[in-house]
């Protein structure tokens, strides 16, 4: 099973490298089958030469520029557009998402053929470092909310660091977030369309470099606009975007 990582960058010169170096080591170290797509999105900084640099030592790396509309949702839609695995995770530029635990991820969909793997933060061998005291309050405030609203069995849905089939990326289609809610969007329409998923922890740790690209005050509204919209599907839309038998 062929394995795609699609990685948002955004002014990310300073983080990309050690990402993509670890990233690399860690699915050659295991033997994966895979390829690295980074999705350069329209950054101001390096970005986009330091990626080009990469491809001499990463020869799995293949990157795309999105010229717009930008962001993060839309920078990891170009991804998800073009990626060639048989499955694809989304993982963050910026050093927060550990190899290792995708390696979990990879087997674990393999081991119980789920069309879907997510990654929690927040069960039993799951840990952060250095998180935002404000974020982290808001982050589990949310995604109580999301979990008491949709019956969805993970308690870190609005984790990016999510691995997907193929089968069920284009089951989920077409995406609608142009932002970070697209990381609700993912998980959720996966879960009301019914395909299958395991849970299982992760790690995440604190940007070295660079500041977030996540603006809380922006996000509140589109958070929920996604929750309602799959709430509305989930028990108005009489099963008509459900995974086919």
């Amino acid at each position: 099973m062929k394995l795609s990582v699609v990685i948002p960058a955004y002014n990310e010169e300073e983080s990309i490298p050690e990402t993509l170096r670890t990233l690399y080591a860690t699915l050659k170290k295991y033997n994966i089958d895979h390829e690295i797509c980074v999705t350069n999105d329209n950054s101001k900084d390096r970005t986009e030469e330091v990626l080009k640099s990469l491809q001499t030592e990463i020869p799995t790396l293949v990157y795309f520029t999105n010229k717009g509309p930008n962001g993060f949702g839309y920078a990891v839609r170009y991804g998800l557009e073009r990626f060639s695995g048989d499955c694809v995770a989304v993982m963050m530029a910026d050093m927060s998402d550990d190899p290792e635990d995708l390696v979990k991820y990879y087997n674990t969909m393999l081991e119980k053929n789920v069309d879907a793997v997510f990654g929690s933060r927040f069960i039993k061998g799951g840990k952060v470092y250095d998180y935002p005291r404000l974020k982290l309050f808001i982050n589990r405030i949310a995604n109580f909310i999301v979990k008491l609203a949709t019956g969805i069995k993970t308690n870190d849905t609005t984790n990016a660091f999510k691995l997907y089939k193929r089968e069920t990326i284009e089951g989920i289609k077409p995406f609608l977030s142009p932002h970070f809610n697209l990381t609700v969007e993912l998980p959720l329409k996966a879960y009301v369309r019914g395909y299958s998923y395991a849970v299982v922890p992760n790690s995440w740790t604190n940007r070295k470099y660079g500041e977030s690209k996540l603006k809380i005050k922006e996000m509140g509204s589109r958070y929920f606009f996604i929750l309602l919209y799959c709430m509305i599907e989930k028990f108005f839309s009489r099963g008509d975007y459900m995974k086919k038998k």
